[in-house]
Parts: C-alpha cells; structure tokens; sequence
C-alpha cells in the first residue's frame, strides 16, 4: 500500500519534472529568439528558469531515491559477510535518514525566513526557492522510511526486486547471444 503510493508520488514528480524542463526550454529559447529577432526579451525567464531547474533538482533526486539510483558503496558492501551487508545497509540508510533531516531543518528555517523576501524580476516570495528542500525532504524521507522497515524486516523493496529481475533478464540475454555466438562459430567452422 505504502509503496504503491510512492510510486504514485514519483509519476507525478517525473510529470512535474517534464513539466519544468518543457517550461524552461519554452522560457530560454523564447528569450534568445525575441532578442535577436525582436531586440527585446522575457523579462523573468532567468529568473524562473533558474527557480524551475532547482525544483527539477530536487524532484529529480526524491526519484532517484525511490528508484536507487543515488551513489551508493556496493562495491564495499559486496565483500562483507551477509549479516554485515544488512548492518551496512541499515547505517547507510540511518545516515541518509539524517542528511534529510538536516536538509529538512534547513529548508524550512531559510523558507520561514525569506517568507516576506521579494524576488528582484517576478517579485514572488523567495520561500518558493527554499521550499524546494522541504518538499525533497519530506518525500524522500518517508521513502527511506519505507526502505528501512523493508530492510530491518529481512524483505527486498520493490525496487529491489525490480531491479533483480531487470538484471536476471539481461544476464540470460547475455546468455542467449553468447550460445547463439558459439553455435554461429562452430556452424562455421564445421563448414
């Protein structure tokens, strides 16, 4: 149930991010063509782009947690016993659990600050700056949350199986075309 809703959480932050990213090209190209055609300009477009690729950061990285594709230290990990994996995969994810938080303790004291602060071209608030923080941290943590008691419950997440079956699959095609390879060679030879 839970995981179901993260997925359903990281769809709409993939629409988002396609959103923004559609947004600022829209914005930077439009400029550069109204400067050179027109001798004129978008006036917010540095501003909003700018302000469009944090949020696209911050999505971006929430995705990439869910689908765990954040640095991780496996080479590390793979030489450890298997109980030790677990104990290195639970301190892995408390430390991250941590980094939100302070990310999240962090954000929301700059977004509480600079509330009332203007930008200088759109004059909107600069909390929307900030804000992009909080909401990376609140997602991300439940989703490592989750992970968590995935992990201290002995399961793989989700994802991790995904994963697991995405990498059964290729190994097997490169099974398959190794055999096919062989068998070209020696039809060949036999020839």
């Amino acid at each position: 149930m839970v995981q179901k809703l993260i997925g359903r959480y990281c769809q709409l932050l993939t629409a988002i991010i396609v959103i923004c990213l559609a947004l600022m090209v829209f914005m930077v190209f439009g400029n550069v063509v109204m400067r050179y055609a027109f001798n004129s300009g978008i006036t917010v477009s540095e501003e909003l782009s700018r302000w469009l690729f944090l949020w696209l950061i911050f999505l971006g990285a929430s995705v990439a947690v869910h689908e765990q594709t954040h640095m991780g230290s496996d080479m590390v990990m793979e030489k450890l016993p298997p109980k030790l994996q677990k104990v290195g995969v639970v301190i892995g994810q408390l430390l991250m659990l941590w980094a939100t938080f302070l990310i999240l303790k962090g954000s929301w004291a700059q977004t509480a600050i600079n509330w009332e602060v203007q930008a200088p071209v759109t004059e909107w608030s600069m909390a929307w700056v900030y804000s992009t923080g909080v909401v990376f941290a609140v997602g991300t943590g439940l989703m490592l949350l989750s992970d968590l008691w995935y992990t201290l419950r002995g399961q793989m997440t989700p994802t991790q199986i995904r994963k697991a079956r995405h990498a059964l699959e290729r190994a097997e095609m490169e099974r398959a075309s190794t055999e096919a390879a062989q068998a070209d060679i020696r039809n060949t030879s036999a020839k």
